[in-house]
């Protein structure tokens, strides 16, 4: 009877050690968690190829959002260079992430201009563009701030948000990353969330 005791609670044991490990502590992101957010659910664009697309389009992958512009000197071509490299380090799994660089100008940003300058860090990566109206609906879908500085020497700049959206597989927005967080911290996260669908 002892035996049999000793036997139930080492069999008890076991099945509880193996319950705590599979529940396990929540994995920790080092990007901001903005889960259940209110904001950033709808976007109705173009991407650079001429074809309209939402959201949902790209359901089944982690889905990455960056607001910007061709002409922009610093945040955009390194946000875009750093996703580039979490692609690469993603290796296979990259074909589980789409980036989309959403202009904030498209006045100069046409179609023809975003196919040239988006696919240039990674080919898969899609630019999307909408005509004023629609840049200002998703800019305040996503409360980006945007706005054109005249310079000196002619022409405009445009004084925009740098952050980064990161939706999961299903098409809930997860994590928002600040300008100049690193490559490492985006792979960190991303590579979470693809493992958690």
């Amino acid at each position: 009877m002892k035996r049999l005791i000793a036997s139930g609670l080492l069999l008890f044991a076991v099945l509880v050690l193996a319950g705590c490990n599979q529940s396990g502590p929540a994995p920790k992101f080092k990007l901001t968690d903005v889960t259940g957010a209110s904001f950033g659910k709808e976007l109705a664009l173009t991407d650079h190829n001429g074809k309209p697309r939402t959201l949902a389009d790209f359901r089944g992958k982690v889905v990455v959002i960056f607001f910007g512009f061709t002409h922009c000197p610093d945040a955009c071509p390194t946000t875009l260079a750093e996703l580039a490299m979490v692609a690469k380090e993603l290796g296979r799994d990259a074909d589980r992430m789409q980036v989309l660089f959403v202009t904030v100008d498209p006045e100069r940003d046409t179609p023809e201009v975003l196919r040239q300058y988006v696919p240039s860090f990674n080919p898969s990566f899609l630019g999307l563009y909408g005509d004023a109206e629609a840049t200002a609906r998703t800019a305040r879908e996503f409360k980006i701030f945007y706005q054109k500085q005249p310079l000196k020497t002619g022409g405009y700049s445009i004084d925009h948000s740098a952050g980064t959206y990161i939706f999961d597989p299903q098409g809930r927005l997860r994590l928002f990353a600040q300008y100049g967080q690193g490559a490492a911290d985006l792979l960190h996260d991303i590579r979470i969330l693809l493992q958690s669908s």
